[in-house]
């Protein structure tokens, strides 16, 4: 079966992952201690008790997945190389494309983070 991107899929994944991010955001009028210390004493929950992932740890697990996707698509070349029955040279290009891709979706947010991360920096006190 070939693992292709299928761009609803995708899609969703975006709007999964903006849902994500706007959880991060705090609600109008809630001042900083009604949200969480200002010290992290603690970690940030919702509602539900479900503890809100720190911006590190949504990074790390973006970072993790694609290069999840990268081992992927290099066994999966390596299988191909090597004549494994069953892996045939569409799944290997789908693949090796889908890492491409992802790759070079994590690269523009590393611009946009070191971008802002600079404009932040140039701000005048």
């Amino acid at each position: 079966m070939t693992d292709r991107v299928d761009i609803n899929r995708l899609l969703v994944e975006m709007r999964a992952m903006k849902s994500q991010t706007q959880a991060f955001q705090r609600p109008a009028g809630l001042a900083p201690r009604d949200v969480g210390e200002v010290n992290n004493t603690g970690p940030l929950t919702v509602d539900g008790g479900n503890k809100i992932p720190s911006f590190g740890e949504v990074m790390s697990q973006a970072v993790n997945k694609v290069n999840n996707v990268q081992k992927a698509s290099g066994a999966m070349a390596t299988a191909y190389e090597r004549g494994v029955e069953g892996v045939d040279i569409t799944d290997v290009m789908i693949a090796s494309q889908k890492a491409s891709v992802s790759f070079q979706a994590m690269v523009q947010v590393r611009n946009k983070l070191v971008d802002a991360y600079r404009d932040i920096m140039n701000m005048p006190i």
